[in-house]
């Protein structure tokens, strides 16, 4: 159509995004943010390794009921994701929880997003022999990384600006990301031959806010042990950042890794969903956990 995805999305919206959070990123706050090894060392094995082998063994179960095996698919790239840092935030801030070492958090988090989620994606997906593995980092070297650094060189030059006037770098991030969701879901419902069923969409959404629910759970009851040596703050930081997916970094990621694929808006559709869940349970939640904070603090 008219906005040209070909060129607009995969060269241009991108790498708008990944430039858009080069400026806004504080790389000068990185030295405090090293502190917390502990709370990034649970975040990070939780994210990296629980997560996606728990959606796997679960998928095995699935794979025998007549759930759409490409919402199933889309299930366990929901698993491979990095966490957000926007909704962990904004949750914790809430809270009342440990929000300094987000900075690190957020840092890594496009390391793991441009390197660790695409093998996390071909080692639980399977796909290593239709996926160009070269080009996939080649691209998102390009699309993530250059912006990325180019963002920050030009921070270095426009600082006090930038910090005078504020610039609304998350409504921009996310005008460009609806364009991408947008442009994304075209292409495949232009398709005739897309079956999608009410069933499995209604277990799917069943299913992603239970595995919410069980995370969040898991990780109260890990963090909160005897012997964790975590405190109330570091318990209500883990319980968002390790639950919690990524649409800004999952959807362009999804868009490179299966460029061409025929049913990518269905693989994406438990990512989408998985997104409004987390923020809706987490803000549900918010009363309960800091009461809980509070009197655990006292």
């Amino acid at each position: 159509g008219p906005l040209k995805p070909e060129i607009t999305i995969t060269y241009i919206a991108v790498s708008a995004i990944f430039f858009n959070s080069g400026l806004s990123l504080k790389t000068e706050e990185l030295t405090s943010a090293l502190m917390h090894v502990k709370l990034h060392l649970f975040v990070q094995i939780f994210t990296l390794v629980f997560f996606p082998t728990a959606i796997w063994l679960f998928l095995q179960l699935l794979s025998i009921t007549p759930i759409n095996e490409w919402l199933l698919k889309g299930l366990q790239t929901v698993g491979c994701m990095p966490p957000p840092v926007s909704s962990a935030v904004i949750l914790t801030k809430a809270v009342g929880g440990n929000e300094i070492f987000f900075f690190f958090f957020f840092f890594f988090n496009f390391f793991q997003g441009i390197v660790i989620t695409p093998l996390l994606l071909l080692l639980f997906l399977g796909s290593s022999s239709s996926v160009p593995f070269t080009s996939i980092f080649s691209q998102l070297f390009m699309t993530v990384v250059v912006p990325l650094i180019i963002g920050q060189i030009v921070r270095r030059y426009i600082k006090d600006w930038l910090e005078r006037k504020k610039p609304p770098f998350g409504a921009i991030s996310s005008c460009v990301l609806l364009m991408i969701i947008y442009t994304t879901f075209c292409d495949t419902f232009a398709n005739p031959n897309i079956d999608l069923d009410k069933f499995s969409l209604i277990i799917i959404v069943f299913i992603i806010f239970s595995v919410q629910m069980s995370f969040m759970f898991l990780t109260f009851l890990f963090s909160t042990r005897n012997n964790s040596s975590f405190t109330p703050a570091d318990t209500v930081a883990i319980i968002f950042c390790s639950t919690h997916k990524s649409l800004t970094l999952g959807i362009p990621m999804l868009k490179i890794v299966f460029e061409g694929y025929e049913h990518l808006s269905l693989i994406s559709v438990p990512l989408l969903i998985y997104h409004p869940a987390q923020i809706l349970l987490g803000s549900l939640l918010v009363p309960t956990i800091k009461s809980w904070m509070v009197s655990r603090q006292k």
